[in-house]
């Protein structure tokens, strides 16, 4: 397989076409080897546009996804970023190699580790990979950028808690089959501006708090 035809090939059908258009994050999809984060199996599909299973009914994002969401949260050189949800570890190499930290927690010992490999292997070392649940957020550390790669019926205020000035926080919100991709930013201390960018629906977190459900 060509896989830097196939890369180019990507860039050029899915992610421009999702108005991803940021110079930067376009020079790191094809920095960032996207293949080698992918399971074995299913290295063939490495650029396809769909969600690549990683075991555990776990799945990584779609390349646009993830393409679409690293330019939203517009990251700076020394910014410091965590991520809930680490996955293979493709979209926390893209936001270490965009700043200067990246906290990633993972509740699945299994993907945690792996992701650990595979971002070895890349070269990257900016980044603190913690294992633990990150549902309702995650110790007491603030951070420029927050992304949750698992959606959330609801958002707790615990996570606009760890967004520094001028923080932004990436979630999917609601339940299936409507999800908000939602971007929030801080504006002021305890008050957050919030976009919702479009629909999608991704799987959830595990343990995301759930909100009150009526009962008759």
């Amino acid at each position: 397989m060509n896989f830097e035809q196939a890369r180019f090939n990507m860039i050029e059908q899915q992610i421009r076409t999702w108005d991803v258009l940021d110079q930067k994050v376009l020079d790191l999809l094809f920095q960032v080897r996207r293949e080698n984060f992918v399971p074995a199996t299913y290295r063939a599909l490495a650029f396809a546009d769909l969600e690549i299973p990683l075991g555990d009914d776990e799945c990584m994002w779609t390349p646009k996804m993830e393409a679409r969401v690293l330019q939203e949260l517009e990251l700076e050189a020394n910014d410091a970023a965590l991520e809930i949800g680490t996955g293979s570890g493709y979209l926390t190499a893209l936001l270490a190699r965009s700043c200067a930290e990246v906290v990633s927690v993972e509740i699945n010992a299994r993907l945690s580790g792996e992701a650990k490999k595979n971002l070895a292997e890349a070269g990257i070392h900016n980044v603190r990979l913690e294992q633990g649940d990150g549902a309702r957020g995650w110790r007491q550390e603030l951070y420029d950028a927050i992304v949750l790669t698992g959606s959330t019926p609801v958002l707790p205020d615990s996570w606009l808690a760890q967004l520094r000035p001028g923080g932004r926080l990436f979630a999917v919100v609601g339940d299936a089959p409507v999800m908000s991709a939602r971007l929030l930013r801080w504006t002021a201390p305890g008050a957050v501006a919030a976009e919702d960018l479009f629909e999608t629906v991704i799987t959830p977190l595990r343990n995301a708090p759930q909100p009150q459900r009526f009962v008759f």
